[in-house]
């Protein structure tokens, strides 16, 4: 249950004065919300900078071009004549030393009056020009009297926006939502706050929206960082009890005498490399300990996950028990499946896939046998978390893409079994640093290497300008019989301005179309699954030679026979997926290449970020410059510059707040496992807050 204390900031927004169902949309959209957002969320948006209107000069002083605020006596108004109701609606005012001219716009008729009064004093603020020798503001920011004025700081903040919305609406919803603050208890022990010099929540969050200095905005000073802080304490807070749930002591375990895994390696067309061997062996290793697994294990694309996946499922088939692989997309699924079906039968392991399209008589069928003992792996899509979905005796738990779930996938999935050990797969190499903060504390296996046979990638930039070259090139590949990829960045033109030149790939399948004929396929993320399977099928089976695609194809699309891929405006896509795309070429035994097409002029970032994929493979590597050059956010395929899953957090600003609150969290567990103290209560409030709650449920269970 939330603590009721915090029920006044989880009321809707539109509960507020002026906040109605097209600001909600607005709001909807800006906040990433599916419902109508709270207050709570109004308050975590921060602003990104701010308008300093403390300059007070005369009119006389007043520099064009700069932000001012007037101290003015309105003189007369001079309304647009009635034949020409599009001309401007001119406000005459001055002081002592001169005049000044406002200017407004398709003014409502009556609103320049109320707000301007004739004969009184009034504060203009906005910026200054000049007009045919005379200074002008056109629209002011702020009309104020004295009392207003006195009210204020002089430092106005500014949010990000979304069309439509007005700053000054949104600054007005803020200020409501502030004023709704209820009194909230001290959740940062008392050590920490005099460490960090932090604020009081409340004073932190004034001080952010309500700046009284420049500097009170900036991520890296006290206010900005105790709400970080707070954001990093509840994300630890909400890992270290999901992990100690699961590092609970377990009791029968898990790992048999290996005389599956040995049949599966015999059936491999390869070696094992040893990465792989040493993963296998540590799963293994894992598996007969008496506390439940948690380890991640993460390689790059095409480094052999699924096989090491399976290892680790036969394990536990081994003393007769059941596995289960989720994945985030179905196209991931079937992938799995393709590669661990013809190994597991050689193995006499029972597999099956669960997914959406299977329906009716099928999945009755799949579900009675799995509740029979007669499925030893399952793998599927988030189908499998379904309360319908029944194991005999679920032991392990290998969850794909571990950035596209949320924790509470991951506990639905473990819930499904006694004790049941995770095995985390991700295809996105991940430093470090970041592996601490996004899953928690869990062992870690590299896959290194390429299984052997895998032909390197030479990648080359080339200018849109010479967009006709490429085509012929790929022509001449096509006459040879090569499979080609043709990556473009957007399905159908974006209203938003600017995009209209970016190849959308109809247009694209369209032009190449007139070029090859039928040679040519599209895929993009809008057709149905069954429509995007009978393409790639064509494609694998060599039926078309080019297949135009947006980024649908960046995970588990696995075409051996592919060795060429064009990727247009390659500037537009972040490092991680430009890596995760190049690795659907060089699967087979063919060398590959790559052609990422850009648009001049090119940015720094995206000259830097070109310059590393053209450089190296190595995807480990690949991360790391890209959290040199971007921050977390794009290392995990979270679009937003911070940390993912994180609002308020700066990775580049924050790092040495993260291993605070994660020593934070690990104490408050150690001194108050069931949050049951008075600190205990305002730590759940602190949750809530933070929508991290799923872990409370946590802290009443086993």
């Amino acid at each position: 249950m939330r603590p009721s204390l915090l029920n006044p900031l989880f009321a809707a927004v539109t509960s507020l004065p002026g906040v109605g169902p097209k600001q909600d949309k607005l709001l909807r959209y800006l906040l990433s919300r599916e419902e109508t957002p709270r207050l709570v969320d109004l308050l975590l948006h921060l602003p990104s900078q701010v308008i300093d209107r403390r300059a007070r000069p005369k009119i006389r002083d007043a520099v064009q071009g700069t932000m001012v605020t007037l101290e003015v006596t309105v003189d007369r108004h001079r309304p647009p004549p009635p034949r020409n109701p599009r001309a401007p609606y001119l406000v005459y005012a001055s002081d002592d030393t001169g005049d000044v001219v406002l200017t407004f716009f398709r003014a409502k008729p009556g609103y320049v009056e109320k707000l301007l009064p004739m004969g009184e004093k009034r504060f203009v603020s906005g910026t200054l020009q000049m007009y045919d020798g005379i200074p002008q503001i056109v629209h002011p920011d702020r009309v104020l009297d004295e009392e207003a004025i006195a009210k204020l700081s002089g430092i106005d903040p500014v949010y990000p926006l979304t069309q439509g919305l007005a700053l000054g609406s949104l600054r007005r919803a803020v200020a409501q939502a502030l004023q709704k603050l209820p009194a909230l208890p001290e959740w940062i022990s008392p050590e920490v706050l005099r460490r960090c010099n932090f604020p009081p929540i409340a004073e932190a969050l004034t001080r952010v929206h309500q700046p009284v200095e420049l500097t009170d905005i900036l991520p890296d000073q006290r206010f900005w960082s105790r709400l970080a802080f707070d954001e990093l304490l509840a994300g630890q807070l909400a890992l270290a009890l999901i992990r100690a749930q699961l590092r609970r002591p377990a009791g029968v375990r898990n790992a048999g005498d290996g005389h599956l895994r040995n049949k599966i390696i015999d059936a491999l067309p390869y070696a094992l490399t040893s990465s792989q061997r040493d993963a296998a062996a540590a799963i293994a290793s894992d598996l007969q300990q008496p506390v439940r697994m948690l380890r991640l294990l993460q390689g790059d694309v095409g480094s052999g996950k699924t096989v090491v996946a399976l290892l680790a499922a036969a394990a536990v088939t081994e003393v007769g028990k059941q596995a289960a692989l989720m994945a985030p997309t179905e196209i991931l699924a079937r992938q799995h499946i393709k590669t661990i079906a013809p190994l597991a039968e050689r193995a006499g392991m029972r597999v099956a896939i669960l997914t959406g399209r299977e329906k009716g008589k099928e999945r009755r069928e799949i579900l009675l046998r799995l509740a029979e003992g007669e499925i030893d792996l399952l793998v599927g899509t988030h189908a499998l978390i379904q309360d319908d979905v029944i194991f005999n005796d679920l032991a392990l738990a290998i969850v794909d893409e571990q950035h596209r779930f949320g924790v509470r996938e991951r506990l639905a999935l473990t819930s499904k079994g006694e004790a049941v050990d995770v095995l985390v797969l991700s295809a996105t190499p991940i430093p470090r640093t970041l592996v601490l903060t996004y899953f928690g504390d869990m062992d870690i296996s590299e896959l290194r290497e390429k299984p052997a046979g895998r032909q390197p990638i030479e990648t080359r930039t080339i200018a849109m300008s010479r967009l006709g070259e490429v085509t012929d090139s790929i022509g001449r590949a096509l006459q040879a019989g090569k499979l080609v990829y043709w990556i473009c960045p957007l399905v159908e033109e974006s209203e938003a301005e600017g995009t209209e030149h970016l190849a959308n790939a109809t247009k694209r399948f369209e032009s190449l179309q007139r070029h090859f004929g039928e040679r040519v396929g599209l895929v993009h993320g809008q057709m149905k699954g069954a429509e995007k399977d009978r393409v790639m099928g064509q494609f694998a089976a060599h039926e078309i030679g080019l297949l135009v695609a947006t980024t649908v194809v960046e995970v588990g699309v696995d075409v051996p026979a592919a060795t060429i891929m064009v990727i247009e405006n390659a500037e537009r896509f972040g490092l991680a997926q430009l890596h995760q795309l190049r690795g659907r070429i060089g699967r087979g035994s063919e060398a590959s290449t790559c052609l990422l097409l850009y648009s001049e002029p090119l940015g720094e970032m995206s000259k830097a970020r070109l310059k590393v994929i053209r450089e190296t493979t190595d995807g480990f590597r690949i991360a790391e410059e890209d959290l040199k050059l971007r921050g977390e956010g794009d290392v995990l395929g979270v679009r937003q510059s911070g940390l993912p899953g994180y609002r308020i957090a700066r990775s580049e600003v924050h790092a040495q707040l993260i291993t605070q609150a994660r020593d934070e969290a690990l104490r408050i567990l150690k001194d108050d496992p069931k949050l049951k103290s008075e600190r205990g209560e305002a730590l759940r409030c602190l949750l809530y807050l933070f929508e991290r709650d799923e872990a409370i449920p946590l802290i009443g269970a086993g």
